[in-house]
């Protein structure tokens, strides 16, 4: 299941690179490439290991978009993780799993004062396409089977421990509000029960 491990130093903001293996794989149920990042051989500094799936956000995560906080929030589990080891499960499910021209047209319509989830349903998509069984599938392959996880998305939650991984606490990541991303939270909060505590 596991197909190749790379070892590779990540500067985590924490003044010194820390080591650090990316992994692919094979067998998935998906075509897409996904990666786990493991921190500080994280099966042995925390049992069980702290887990981040993070869904591919090309505009906030490489681009520093002010319109979501998915940047912010990978950035924190990073250098959490820097710290303390981890897993990070990066799922290449582009704009809650659309894709990036799909995302690109529901900002031209929240630019119109659509909410994230309205602009989506206005294109022919549901809420949320995303599948959680390849993670599953990731940390099954590298012997994990109960973890800390950190989201504040309950469909996370619900959907991984459906699949077989047990939960041993859930983590929020902190609140990231910008000017550009208000209502997009606020609808997050409202329509996805994402556990954000907005000011």
């Amino acid at each position: 299941m596991v197909k190749i491990r790379a070892r590779v130093p990540l500067n985590v903001g924490l003044g010194s690179c820390i080591p650090a293996e990316i992994l692919s794989f094979d067998g998935l149920h998906s075509d897409n490439e996904h990666i786990a990042i493991v921190f500080q051989e994280a099966d042995k500094k925390k049992t069980p290991p702290l887990v981040r799936m993070h869904s591919e956000c090309l505009t906030g995560d490489v681009f520093h978009s002010s319109r979501c906080d998915c940047g912010e929030q990978l950035d924190e589990s990073i250098e959490k993780m820097g710290k303390e080891g981890g897993i990070l499960l990066y799922l290449r499910q582009e704009g809650r799993g659309i894709g990036l021209y799909n995302k690109l047209d529901a900002y031209l319509l929240q630019s119109q004062g659509m909410n994230t989830y309205e602009a989506n349903h206005r294109l022919g998509f549901p809420d949320d396409l995303r599948g959680f069984e390849d993670a599953a599938l990731m940390l099954k392959a590298l012997n994990v089977k109960k973890i800390h996880l950190i989201t504040n998305n309950p469909k996370k939650i619900r959907e991984i421990q459906e699949l077989g991984i047990e939960l041993e606490s859930v983590l929020s990541t902190q609140t990231y509000l910008k000017k550009d991303n208000q209502q997009y939270l606020k609808a997050k909060i409202s329509h996805g029960r994402h556990q954000i505590k907005l000011k």
